[in-house]
């Protein structure tokens, strides 16, 4: 196990999914206590393009962008 992944619900307000992004960091943490030397938990894949600061803040080593850089291509043709 390299890592944890989370999917917070989907919410206008970026705010809105930092607690799932808190305690998934907090439960990395513990985990990689317990697992020390078995397994390495340090990715947290966390964050989309809708709340990638807010993830990134709590630590997300992974973000999800695939809608932003649609966007941003679809923007440029």
């Amino acid at each position: 196990i390299g890592g944890l992944m989370t999917m917070p619900p989907l919410h206008r307000d970026a705010e809105m999914s930092r607690p799932y992004f808190a305690s998934l960091r907090r439960l990395a943490d513990d985990l990689a206590t317990e697992w020390e030397g078995r397994h390495d938990v340090r990715d947290l894949s966390m964050g989309t393009s809708q709340d990638y600061i807010v993830a990134a803040e709590e630590g997300a080593t992974m973000v999800r962008v695939g809608r932003g850089l649609l966007e941003r291509v679809r923007s440029d043709n």
